[in-house]
């Protein structure tokens, strides 16, 4: 405790001298300096002429507590503090500054700032010297700036609206709740703490943020600026930023600061209205406007890049049957499943249209071939021929495709559209479920296709048909693997015939089946031939056709090809579109896990083009996966059919299965499987369908 003794009293008379000096001294200067007693009333000895401008009391008031004690003057409210906060000083030997109230002889309550020191007689504080200063305006403003403060804070942890504060380059300096949330965090802390990496981990196109840097340093600022981005789960959204640039006094950058709303709502309203003008309702395909455009720029394209685009006019066979019958719903019932069918088929650059009623159109865009073309149009007619139920009933709908080139068979979109109706109209003709080009040279009139039918049901018998065997080369080793055997057919009046005009009519009519018993025994025989002159066993594969694997004596066929010529079940592999395996999925089930059984290989051929599901593919007995040539013909040029490649490697391999890449043409290609770690190639690059002399001579 500080003394209080009669030394004190004894000291008064020159501490009074000294007063009347300093009072003297101090007479304009701003505020009151004191010296008081240190007692229970802070009992004034000296003040300055400034304690009537403080306090409202005049100096001679607070002296010897005359009219008023300056403990009185002291807020009662803030007495205690005060006098804890001297005597802690003091018993330190500090000064001491405190901040606190006094009540004026007005009335009024000002605030005050104190500072002083202990004055010492030998080893006792006997008073206090100090000074007192009105801080009233100060502490108003400080208030002032708390409260706004307060009430920005407010704003900025209740806002609606996310609220930031970002640099260039480091991730967020601050970030308000709703922005937090509107990510996916739970707090502004997890936000700052995860995203550090914006163009990266926030911005969906990493160009956006390019974007917007590049605008907060040339403008200053943005408005309305939209971008998709990513939540935290990985799900994207859609935000409009309003944003500043703060730079400092070299102008230098410092941070940017802005808001951000969720506009994903209204970013998918207005992709539905888009979409409704055009779009099809009922199937969601796009409309006669949307496929006009889309031709429109195939044939752009097709000019610049010296390709071929191709128009596909489509048509229901036996519509009108199942709408009259059946009724409506169930009619727009085969609508939907066609116009899924048809999309599964196509690649991600093509367009597939409803033209109104039962009529489809497709616009392919940038194929090398027409051989290229042929194949998608045959793929679309198994697929719309695949079965399905309404009612409990199980139907067939077949179609009828009509196809007009670009330039071959006009050069704008009009025309086109009008040959490949006209077209279209010649492949009914033919029968239903076919297709005609609308060239004269590749169409099939009816008279001549009861010719080639009629040729057909004779050439097993008059030895026409012969197998041409492509090369299978392992990628890594560059090694001979196996080899595809492929049909073809050399009538003695009309010449070669391409399959793609004499295989589709033995399906229709039935004849595939026994042509496909004529090619898998041929090519087991062959092989053998080829293991008794000294080659290796290799794989010999044969294509199934879809009456093929839906017969109940396939494995019976299969066991006697393998007797009778005895071929090891090893070196026996057969392929089936998956497409095929779709239509009956248990049944096709039931047939392959039984021959697997014998020890043959088995594949899924043109992988990617029918549409079968995982659930169905984990249960396939299958050994390879062979990519449609539709994807490998673009995989250098077209980012999708790239991305398809190897998503369908990857799951191959997942799955344990081996990868075979059919139509393997050029350099680029070779290099891209290789690279993405396709296992089996074949195609023009490594060797065309060859006969079986020269074939051996390659096995040689």
């Amino acid at each position: 405790m500080v003394n209080t003794t009669p030394a004190l009293a004894a000291s008064t008379g020159a501490l009074d001298g000294d007063a009347g000096m300093l009072g003297n001294l101090l007479a304009n200067f701003d505020g009151l300096v004191y010296r008081c007693l240190i007692d229970d009333s802070w009992t004034m000895i000296f003040m300055s002429q400034g304690c009537e401008a403080l306090t409202g009391y005049l100096a001679e008031d607070f002296l010897a507590n005359q009219v008023i004690a300056y403990e009185d003057v002291i807020h009662p409210d803030d007495r205690i503090h005060v006098r804890d906060g001297i005597y802690a000083a003091l018993e330190t030997n500090r000064r001491f500054s405190i901040e606190y109230r006094i009540r004026r002889r007005d009335g009024t309550v000002h605030w005050v700032w104190e500072r002083g020191i202990g004055v010492r007689e030998g080893n006792a504080y006997v008073a206090l010297d100090g000074y007192i200063q009105d801080i009233t305006q100060r502490k108003a403003n400080e208030h002032a700036l708390a409260e706004a403060e307060r009430r920005f804070r407010s704003i900025f942890e209740n806002s609606i609206e996310g609220i930031f504060q970002s640099t260039p380059d480091k991730g967020y300096l601050a970030v308000n709740p709703a922005l937090a949330r509107m990510y996916g965090y739970e707090t502004p802390q997890e936000m700052m703490l995860n995203l550090r990496h914006l163009d990266r981990q926030l911005y969906v196109d990493p160009r956006r943020r390019a974007e917007f840097l590049a605008l907060m340093n040339t403008q200053d600022g943005v408005m309305n600026f939209e971008s998709e981005v990513y939540r935290r789960d990985g799900s994207i959204i859609w935000i409009s930023e309003n944003a500043r640039t703060v730079r400092g006094a070299a102008s230098e950058i410092l941070f940017f600061e802005g808001t951000v709303i969720d506009i994903t709502q209204r970013k998918l309203y207005e992709e539905r209205i888009r979409h409704q003008a055009t779009h099809d309702a009922l199937t969601g395909l796009p409309n006669r406007n949307l496929m006009h455009d889309r031709l429109q720029q195939a044939i752009l394209h097709a000019s610049r890049a010296g390709s071929l685009a191709a128009v596909a006019f489509i048509d229901l066979d036996q519509f009108k049957f199942i709408n009259d019958s059946l009724g409506h719903p169930a009619g727009d019932m085969l609508l939907k499943i066609v116009a899924s069918r048809l999309t599964s088929c196509m690649r991600a650059s093509d367009t597939v249209a409803r033209q109104g009623g039962d009529e489809f159109v497709l616009v392919l865009h940038n194929h090398p071939s027409e051989a290229s073309i042929t194949d998608t149009v045959q793929r679309l007619l198994e697929a719309v021929a695949a079965p399905w139920s309404a009612n409990g009933i199980e139907l067939h709908v077949t179609c009828s495709i009509g196809i007009s080139i670009y330039p071959n068979d006009g050069l704008d979109a009009e025309t086109l559209l009008r040959n490949a109706d006209a077209a279209m109209y010649r492949a009914k003709e033919l029968g239903r479920n076919n297709f005609a080009f609308f060239s004269a040279e590749m169409s099939v009139n009816a008279t001549e296709r009861l010719g080639m039918l009629s040729r057909l049901r004779n050439a097993l018998q008059r030895n026409e048909f012969l197998l041409h065997y492509q090369p299978k080369v392992c990628l890594k080793t560059g090694r001979l693997v196996g080899a595809e055997a492929l049909l073809r057919w050399h009538n003695g009046s009309h010449g070669p015939i391409p399959p793609g005009r004499f295989i589709p009519l033995a399906e229709e009519s039935g004849l595939i089946v026994e042509i496909g018993e004529w090619v898998l025994r041929s090519a087991c025989r062959q092989a053998v031939a080829w293991q008794r002159a000294g080659a290796p066993p290799l794989p010999i594969a044969v294509n199934l056709s879809p009456r093929q694997l839906l017969r109940d004596d396939l494995l019976d066929v299969v066991e006697q090809a393998l007797r009778d010529t005895g071929l090891d079940p090893a070196c026996l592999e057969l392929e089936i579109t998956e497409t095929v395996i779709m239509r009956d999925v248990e049944k096709s089930l039931h047939t392959l896990h039984r021959l697997k059984q014998l020890g043959i290989g088995i594949a899924i051929d043109d992988f990617g083009t029918g549409y079968s599901s995982l659930n169905y593919l984990k249960r396939l007995p299958v050994d390879k996966l062979k990519i449609d040539r539709s994807f490998v013909s673009d995989i250098t040029t077209d980012p999708d059919d790239a991305a398809i490649t190897r998503a369908v490697i990857s799951l191959a391999h997942i799955l344990n299965l081996k990868v075979v890449a059919e139509g393997v043409e050029t350099e680029a290609q070779h290099r891209f499987l290789l690279e993405n770690g396709c296992d089996e190639v074949q195609g023009y690059y490594f060797g065309k369908p060859m006969a079986h002399q020269d074939f051996a001579a390659l096995l040689a």
